[in-house]
């Protein structure tokens, strides 16, 4: 038995050209172009043997020396497994995409009945005209849904770009300040030791030796802590990096600078901050798109309010002793006790939910603008103020000192004590650094974007 249905050309013509295709890269190029645009480094989907085998011989050459902030942000953009997974999404983002482009398959049926020594077949195939109809709008919308896709995971990338650099500043800081804080340490034990000795033979009193006891437990509990410090600091960057224990082993390395880089010679001029979060920022672009499709899939709600089925379908019947007959038939939703009334309002409710969260993501995309700028020019201020004003004057304190010492007009006290401030002074410097690039990195994030160009030689007291 053979059946044939010939559908308006209309419609087979609308079949043809509306199915879209999956890409390649699943859309990943947009996604890679933005980040470049931004930070200057892009991300990469992993998706075979060969790139996960680049990857690791990528991963064994910069292990070796010491990472550079860019270094460890090219590194989580490829490694972090988060990342990976949120690029992945844009496979499920393309396919709903393609899936909406495509037109519902038909309905076939086949009724046979007997009765009276007479045999009755029928054959339908049916086509969701509704479906047809508003495909291109569905359409429409789901590329909408796409492209706003891209830009949530390109967001997501240069906040894991962001998140990387704060935590390399901070390792960086954490090591070093762990430096001076065990200088510190040994200063007050020496110092300990010695009251303890010069009150055993008489010549310090009970007072003065307990003072210098009560310091080294200050000291040895502050190392303690900057020992901590630097095992957190480490393993956070370790997790945004996406390594593991064989990858941080001792015989492959894994190495960070000894100190934080230097203070630019003058602070980045940003014209309008707010203005610049507005034109970049990707979340807010996101949002923007968010709330453009669905206005687009409530004006679709709304067209279908009252009819969401309707459908055409060829029959074929034939019967027993009698001739052939063809025709078809028309479905359609009567709307007696379902009008559409909560869907359309559902939709109206979804679209306003839309643009208040657009309102608030623009508000707060100029607030921390403003914030950000504020505290990468107050850090700025405060790091200049310790490597121009402290540092130098510890160290002229230090030396006058030492001379007194040497000319037997100091105690050997009074150099362990101002050893010990001036390596408080250095850690001090050391953590208005980190804050100094922490907030460079937080100012970037919040306009959407690397900043503008300034002098970055390098001056200043070295901790």
């Amino acid at each position: 038995m053979r059946i044939t249905t010939t559908l308006p050309a209309a419609a087979l013509a609308l079949l043809l050209t509306g199915c879209a295709s999956l890409s390649g890269d699943s859309g990943f190029g947009a996604v890679a172009q933005a980040t470049q645009e931004r930070i200057g480094q892009q991300g990469k989907l992993l998706r075979t043997d060969e790139d996960r085998k680049a990857l690791a011989d990528l991963l064994q050459t910069k292990l070796k020396q010491p990472l550079t902030a860019d270094d460890a942000v090219h590194i989580a953009l490829l490694n972090n497994r988060g990342l990976q997974a949120t690029y992945w999404s844009l496979g499920v983002a393309e396919a709903d995409l393609v899936q909406a482009g495509s037109l519902q398959n038909p309905a076939f049926g086949f009724k046979r009945t007997h009765g009276g020594g007479d045999t009755a077949i029928e054959r339908t195939l049916t086509l969701n005209l509704v479906n047809l109809i508003t495909l291109p709008l569905s359409s429409r919308i789901e590329a909408r849904r796409f492209e706003q896709a891209k830009l949530t995971v390109a967001n997501e990338a240069l906040k894991v770009a962001a998140d990387t650099r704060r935590a390399y500043y901070e390792a960086v800081a954490a090591a070093h300040s762990q430096e001076y804080a065990r200088q510190v340490r040994d200063a007050a034990e020496a110092g300990a030791e010695l009251g303890q000795r010069m009150q055993k033979a008489g010549n310090w009193s009970k007072l003065d030796a307990a003072r210098e006891q009560a310091f080294h437990a200050d000291a040895y509990a502050e190392a303690a802590r900057a020992d901590k410090q630097v095992v957190a600091s480490r393993e956070k960057l370790v997790r945004l990096l996406g390594l593991t224990g064989a990858d941080i082993s001792a015989d492959k390395g894994f190495k960070l600078p000894p100190h934080l880089p230097e203070l630019p010679s003058a602070p980045r001029e940003l014209a309008d901050t707010e203005q610049a979060a507005i034109d970049n920022r990707l979340d807010i672009q996101a949002a923007r798109l968010d709330t453009e499709h669905t206005a687009s899939s409530l004006g679709l709600t709304r067209a279908t309010r009252f009819v969401n089925v309707l459908e055409l379908g060829g029959i074929r019947e034939s019967a027993s002793g009698e001739p052939k007959s063809r025709g078809y038939e028309i479905t359609l939703e009567i709307p007696l006790f379902d009008w559409g009334t909560a869907r359309a309002a559902r939709a109206e409710a979804v679209y306003m939910q839309s643009v208040n969260k657009l309102a608030e993501t623009a508000a707060n995309a100029r607030s921390e603008a403003r914030e950000s700028y504020q505290d990468y020019r107050g850090s700025y201020e405060l790091a200049r103020h310790y490597r121009d004003s402290v540092i130098p004057l510890r160290r002229q304190i230090s030396q006058e000192t030492m001379l007194r010492y040497n000319g037997m007009l100091a105690s050997v006290f009074e150099l362990l004590a101002d050893a010990r401030e001036q390596s408080t002074a250095v850690s001090a410097y050391i953590n208005a650094l980190k804050d100094f690039w922490i907030a460079e990195t937080s100012l970037e994030a919040a306009v959407g974007g690397k900043l503008p160009a300034t002098g970055t030689e390098k001056t200043g007291v070295k901790p």
